[in-house]
Parts: C-alpha cells; structure tokens; sequence
C-alpha cells in the first residue's frame, strides 16, 4: 500500500471455492480491483493461469510444493502453518501468507519469520464491551495491527464461521483491514460475481479511516 490518494484504501481478495471454472473466476476478475485468489491446492492450471493473466496473485491453501509444481504465486498457511519452512521452500520471490484466526501474537510471530502478509477473523467475534480505555482504543485486531505493524492484514471469515459478506466490507477497511476476502458474497450473488466484485470495490471506496 502507498500513501497515494489515487490508490484504494484495500483492495479484494477472493476465495475461490472447489470446482470454479476458469470463465466464472474470469468473470469475477474482470468485474473489478482483485489483488489475489485463494485456489485449492488441486487447483487446474487453468485457474491460475486466468489469474495471472490479469495481474492477480494465485496463491494456493497450505501446500508450497503444489506452488512450485504449478508455479502459483505463493501459498496461504492456516493456523499453525510453518512460515519459515514455507519461505525457505518458496524463496523470496513467492508471496507467504498466514492465517492467524484472533491471535496477536501469532501474526507478530508470522512477520518476524518472513510472512507478506497476516489474516485476522473477521467478522470479529463479539468480546463485550470493553474493561479498559486502552481496550476501548483497540477494539479490534485491524485497528490494532494498523497501529503497530506495516506489514498488510487481510480480514478473512474462519472457516466454520460466518461468511464476511457485502455489508462487512466498508467497515472492516475502515477498520484497518489492508485486503477483504470475499467468498460465498461473490460466488453467490444474484447478479453473478463480476456484479459482487464491482459492489464490494464500491462499498471499499466509501470507507474511510
């Protein structure tokens, strides 16, 4: 992310399920700003090659040497994932990810062994209302990690959890959160998913912090 008033505030980051045909994630990306999509790490080249073509990162679920077999552009790990083996495999070139579900620690822990990136839950879960004014200050790991960290966060549903839909997406780039990973909200919309991905970069250009 730069400091240019031209760039957006975030940008979309689309979780593309199990079964996706190149033309309907070809779809998707060409309704919009898209930085990067999550693939199956069975994933057909045929997919990663759709996103590459267009300048979208193709990162694969947990498995670096799936990234190197189908030069993909990096690999997202879940929680507990290994960041230093992962970066060690992959080199300095490929991007590494690490989703960290609430944890602080385990995002600082992820940037200090070489991670581009964090993901935190989102939508966070509810703790009540806060005991202290230092909690009050930091409601929510986006803001938080905004005031500490430099490296980009993304907000991203867990997996048993709900999904982030449209209406979340103003809010959590106001929050804090660098990149939004969509799912169901654009493989589900009525409209298609070029019209989910042109709403949702929409709702990240009303957002303000």
């Amino acid at each position: 992310m730069t400091d240019d008033p031209q760039d957006p505030l975030a940008r979309l980051y689309l979780i593309v399920p199990a079964g996706t045909t190149a033309d309907t994630l070809a779809a998707a990306l060409d309704g919009g700003d898209v930085a990067a999509v999550l693939l199956p790490p069975e994933a057909p080249a045929s997919l990663i090659e759709t996103a590459q073509a267009r300048d979208v990162a193709a990162l694969l679920a947990d498995d670096p040497s799936a990234v190197k077999r189908l030069d993909a552009d990096g690999v997202h790990l879940g929680p507990g994932g290994k960041v230093k083996a992962a970066r060690k495999s992959l080199g300095e070139d490929r991007i590494v990810g690490m989703f960290c579900a609430t944890s602080r620690h385990a995002a600082m822990m992820a940037g200090e062994a070489g991670a581009d990136y964090v993901a935190f839950t989102a939508p966070e879960p509810d703790r009540g209302p806060p005991e202290t004014a230092h909690d009050a200050e930091h409601t929510g790991n986006f803001t938080w990690w905004q005031a500490v960290m430099e490296l980009p966060c993304v907000a991203m549903a867990e997996r048993a959890g709900p999904p982030i839909t449209l209406d979340d997406v103003t809010p959590l780039v106001s929050a804090g959160a660098d990149f939004v990973a969509l799912a169901a909200a654009v493989w589900q919309h009525p409209d298609g998913p070029a019209a989910a991905v042109a709403e949702a970069n929409a709702r990240i250009a009303r957002a303000a912090r």
